[in-house]
């Protein structure tokens, strides 16, 4: 399962950009990131002064700091956004678990710096990336057995498990290492799956009676 890359999710390298336009697009995505992972918010001019690329270079690929946000974001996810390995049904979620939080923790700074300049936003761009989340998520439960209605409901309750921001609480409120982070979410995202299986057969049976 490939994951789009929606504009409003990501900006990803435009296919039209080819070798010097290409090395200058990766140099501001990889400059953003290095400034980021060392605890600064960059501005698109700060990370363009910081390479060494003009600012009117700079704001053509970027026009917001949002867009650069997005781009850095997307490269650390890597490979998450084409996972599939084939695994089924109730499978699916710990497959993605498995694939996912490795490539987490591999770039936490990243994706807590990231965190952190969306709840500094100014509101104009409120997605900075999250999309991503809700499709690897529906594709994780899409064999389940579920109403449209419960799919999309367990998708939400499933979405406070996976990502920057569980990491955030289960390490930092309680301390867990990497192991204990990505058995607990996994656990409680089963846990939920399980609940939405229940109460799914006994609406059936209701029906039925």
């Amino acid at each position: 399962m490939h994951v789009q890359r929606q504009r409003t999710e990501t900006t990803d390298r435009p296919v039209a950009l080819r070798g010097a336009a290409a090395r200058t697009w990766a140099l501001m995505v990889t400059t953003a990131n290095d400034m980021m992972r060392q605890g600064l918010s960059p501005s698109v001019s700060e990370v363009a002064e910081a390479a060494g690329v003009s600012r009117s270079t700079a704001y053509r690929y970027f026009p917001s700091r949002a867009d650069m946000l997005r781009a850095v974001v997307a490269k650390a996810l890597g490979p998450i956004l084409d996972w599939d390995d084939g695994a089924s049904g109730e499978d699916r979620i710990a497959s993605l678990f498995s694939t996912a939080f490795p490539r987490l923790f591999e770039h936490e700074a990243t994706f807590r710096a990231a965190l952190r300049q969306s709840l500094e936003s100014d509101g104009a761009d409120a997605t900075l990336g999250r999309g991503h989340r809700r499709q690897l998520l529906a594709s994780a439960i899409r064999d389940l057995d579920l109403p449209d209605l419960q799919k999309k409901r367990l998708n939400r309750a499933l979405s406070l498990t996976f990502g920057i921001e569980a990491m955030v609480v289960l390490k930092d409120i309680w301390g867990l290492d990497d192991d204990e982070v990505r058995e607990t979410a996994l656990w409680a995202a089963q846990a939920m799956i399980s609940a939405a299986q229940r109460e799914a057969k006994g609406a059936r049976q209701v029906k039925i009676d």
